[in-house]
């Protein structure tokens, strides 16, 4: 066996078709985007190189600036609102246990497995202003009930629940995987130590769960960077371009608009920003102590080679 995987050809059989899959499906397109972002290509016929008059149109577009404010409010609210709700849910199902737990555990994951297009019409009802859910508890409660939660001013804020929501069962599952990988024997030790569920939770699952928080909010950030099908179907971006997300713009000039070269160019700049948002995530997520390592160990190094 040790002399099969290290055979050269063997080993070439095993990677290239995940490297072929990396290349054709991964870098290829970015590729291709980087190319046509740099002309006015409308998806048809023939087109010109422009150069970079697709990004200084970009830096004045004012509904790709609102895009991109909106993805911004969207990953606060993943970060601030849904994380840590689903983290203390998660805590909580761990001490459940039993029947209670499986069963908690399926109804808060329900909302991710259920259809994109069923959610979005499922609160186009709830957000109706005639007939819907919220405003008949409004009226049940005496109050008026005719608020019209999609208007220009209401909708970022209903669209941003609706996505908070749907989003909150993979949250929570992720937390809850990391928190049944933690070792048993440090919640015993901290009980025996004294500690209250409060203070295990803050000195134990929390600091052992830094891993899965940055891998989680990682997540989290380009999953509002990338929203696109629940605001395409139940908003379209509007009323008044108020609910327009960074995908679902880019959705929209490339194949509505016929505005190919420009969608691309959103393309380009959308993978940018993520990558910046995952290195700088990175950075403030990096254990201290082990940067302070490497850099000793950097200069070690480098003063072993001056040597």
């Amino acid at each position: 066996m040790k002399k099969l995987y290290s055979n050269k050809l063997v080993i070439l059989s095993l990677i290239l078709p995940g490297l072929l899959l990396f290349v054709f499906a991964i870098l290829a397109p970015i590729v291709l985007s980087i190319y046509y972002g740099f002309t006015d290509y409308t998806g048809m016929g023939d087109f010109n190189m422009i150069g970079w008059e697709n990004y200084k149109t970009l830096l004045h577009d004012e509904v790709f600036m609102t895009s991109l404010r909106n993805s911004l409010l969207l990953a606060i609210g993943f970060i601030c609102i849904q994380h840590p709700i689903a983290m203390i849910v998660a805590a909580v199902l761990d001490k459940l246990g039993g029947k209670a737990e499986s069963f908690f555990r399926c109804v808060y994951f329900i909302p991710n497995v259920i259809s994109i297009a069923v959610i979005a019409k499922l609160w186009g009802f709830i957000y109706n202003p005639s007939f819907g859910l919220l405003n008949n508890i409004i009226k049940a409660f005496g109050g008026r009930g005719d608020i019209n939660w999609l208007d220009e001013k209401n909708a970022i804020w209903s669209v941003l629940i609706v996505l908070i929501w749907h989003g909150f069962g993979w949250g929570m599952l992720i937390y809850y995987t990391g928190i049944k990988n933690i070792d048993p024997v440090l919640y015993e030790a901290a009980a025996i130590d004294g500690a209250n569920q409060r203070q295990t939770f803050l000195r134990v699952t929390l600091p052992l769960m830094k891993p899965v928080i940055q891998v989680n909010v990682t997540m989290a950030v380009i999953s509002a960077l990338k929203q696109m099908e629940t605001v395409y179907l139940l908003t379209q971006g509007g009323p008044g371009n108020s609910t327009q997300f960074a995908a679902n713009y880019l959705y929209q000039q490339g194949f509505t608009a016929y505005r190919y070269g420009y969608g691309n160019a959103i393309g380009v700049i959308f993978i940018i920003i993520c990558l910046i948002t995952t290195v700088a995530l990175n950075k403030v997520f990096e254990d201290r102590d082990e940067a302070k390592l490497r850099r000793m160990e950097r200069k070690r190094n480098k003063v072993r080679r001056v040597a």
